[in-house]
């Protein structure tokens, strides 16, 4: 049995060190097969972009013993080297643009001395261009471009983000420069960050980012999930029932899905690293980062997240964005923190619908909100959710009231904006939370907030407003939230809340058992 690492992104690494490699190369294959071409692909963090440019820099570099018993292997591919331009954007100081410069610089150099070239420019796209002309002289070049985003999601709110995105697409342009030269560019990143007018130069760049051929190329399917890591769920599983183990699994870190018509994959990183943990349930992705900037543009944007994962949208909202143009909606999909659940047809075009694409994401990230909407801790969002769920399952709304009205009255007085949107922000992350624990859903619509919590039990319909309106219990009644529930033999309680949007407080609460 091979091990497992969620740490080794280098191909040649992973096969010497006996770990397993979940095989890929067909994907390979089919990127290499044409004499000349250049590719731009664009997936979330974390996602195996790295570990994939590692396999195509050992496939150029002509290490053929590597792929043995690899589906590539035995391709009609003569395996000729070629010099290969790594540039790797991860874990560099992009901290202002003069840093920015002094990364990039000394990126190249570090590439150039790999190749025995001695460059003494100190401008990186002058540096770039020697190393192309030094390598081409005898034979084309491969390039080899990882998170080229890096410099912009690491400067996203900085003012100098215009200069150091005009300074990045000055530095791209030398691909074109040289294009007669290359005999394959594979660019990667995260997000699609003006991908018109930073690659305006690059027109022969094939954009796979959502191309159903390659849907599947990162991460895993369940298929492979059963075909590689069957022993390892056997050997974790502690006597637990195998069927239902997987299907936990696959609720936690499956649901990622990169085409409207292709199968969801598991995020490898996260999957990784609960095989090492001998199976504990966590969230690993998101202990590998935070996403603060998002939650920042949400708050400036008055970010609906309900109401957006509710609607389905259009083909347009996978797009390249301007910077100071960015949707919230379309930042959260790119980066993997919402994902592709259905289509429809409307007017012979497809709309998509989006959300959170399993257990692991909506548990963390609906955390992170309310530590942005909030000011609470995850560990304090997480606790009062928890509470939350015990005083439903329990029945007892005298506990959830006081619940309440300690976790309110604790968000500091210059973290909420005194608008709905704060409230809205809060109470989706509450109840998407509180749905890992029991049933719950919430819908926003002309503002207003509905809530349903269903136990083995009860059901709950909730109803909050805002300052001084009492209306709550009376709106539900009148409207008859509940009606589609008459024939669920469970007890119905329905309950009106009120908060001071001013003081941050709840300030009025009634509860009613409805009777039939």
């Amino acid at each position: 049995m091979k091990d497992i690492t969620s740490s080794v992104y280098n191909f040649e690494d992973l096969i010497q060190g006996n770990f397993l490699y979940v095989d890929k190369t067909e994907y390979i294959w089919q990127l290499i097969k044409p004499a000349k071409e250049m590719y731009f692909l664009s997936r979330p963090r974390r996602f195996g972009k790295s570990l994939t440019v590692s396999t195509l820099k050992a496939v150029f570099e002509g290490k053929k013993e590597l792929f043995k018993g690899l589906a590539i292997y035995d391709k009609p591919y003569d395996w000729k080297p070629y010099p290969v331009i790594h540039l790797d954007l991860n874990g560099l100081n992009f901290s202002s643009r003069d840093e920015f410069n002094s990364s990039l610089c000394g990126l190249v150099r570090e590439c150039a001395e790999d190749h025995h070239i001695n460059i003494k420019i100190e401008s990186p796209e002058k540096m770039f261009r020697q190393l192309i002309r030094a390598l081409s002289l005898s034979t084309s070049v491969v390039i080899l471009l990882d998170e080229y985003d890096k410099p912009i999601l690491n400067n996203i709110s900085s003012p100098e983000v215009e200069q150091i995105l005009s300074d990045l697409k000055a530095f791209y342009s030398v691909i074109k420069a040289f294009e007669e030269r290359l005999r394959f560019v594979f660019v990667t990143g995260v997000s699609k960050f003006c991908h018109v007018s930073l690659f305006s130069d690059l027109n022969n760049l094939t954009d796979i980012t959502m191309d159903a051929r390659y849907a599947t190329m990162f991460g895993y399917t369940q298929e492979e999930l059963e075909a590689n890591f069957a022993d390892k769920i056997s050997a974790i599983s502690n006597g637990q029932d195998i069927d239902a183990f997987k299907a936990k699994i696959k609720e936690w870190y499956n649901g990622f899905r990169f085409e409207e018509n292709a199968k969801t994959v598991y995020n490898p990183v996260s999957l990784a690293k609960f095989f090492e943990s001998g199976g504990k349930f966590n969230n690993y992705w998101f202990s590998t980062g935070t996403p603060s900037f998002l939650m920042e543009l949400a708050k400036q944007k008055n970010f609906d997240f309900e109401s957006s994962l509710k609607e389905p949208v259009p083909q347009i909202t996978f797009n390249a964005f301007e910077i100071d143009n960015i949707d919230p909606l379309t930042l959260l999909l790119q980066t993997g923190y919402v994902t592709i659940k259905g289509t429809e047809e409307r007017f012979g075009e497809t709309w998509y619908y989006l959300d959170f694409p399993n257990t692991e994401v909506t548990s963390a990230f609906s955390a992170y909100i309310l530590n942005s909407y909030a000011g609470k801790t995850q560990t304090d969002g997480v606790r009062f959710v928890s509470e939350f769920a015990t005083s439903l399952v329990k029945n007892d709304l005298k506990r959830l009231r006081k619940a309440m009205e300690s976790f309110f009255a604790g968000i500091p007085y210059d973290v909420h904006k005194k608008q709905e949107a704060t409230f809205q922000g809060i109470f989706f992350s509450v109840f998407r939370l509180l749905g890992v624990y029991i049933e719950a859903e919430s819908e926003t619509n002309d503002g207003r907030i509905d809530a349903v919590v269903q136990t083995s039990k009860a059901i709950y319909i909730f109803e909050f407003k805002l300052d001084n309106n009492p209306t709550a219990l009376s709106q539900i009644k009148e409207k008859e939230y509940f009606k589609k529930y008459l024939l669920d033999k469970r007890d119905i309680y329905i309950i009106g809340v009120n908060f001071d949007s001013v003081k941050g407080n709840l300030v009025g609460w009634q509860d009613e058992k409805l009777e039939r």
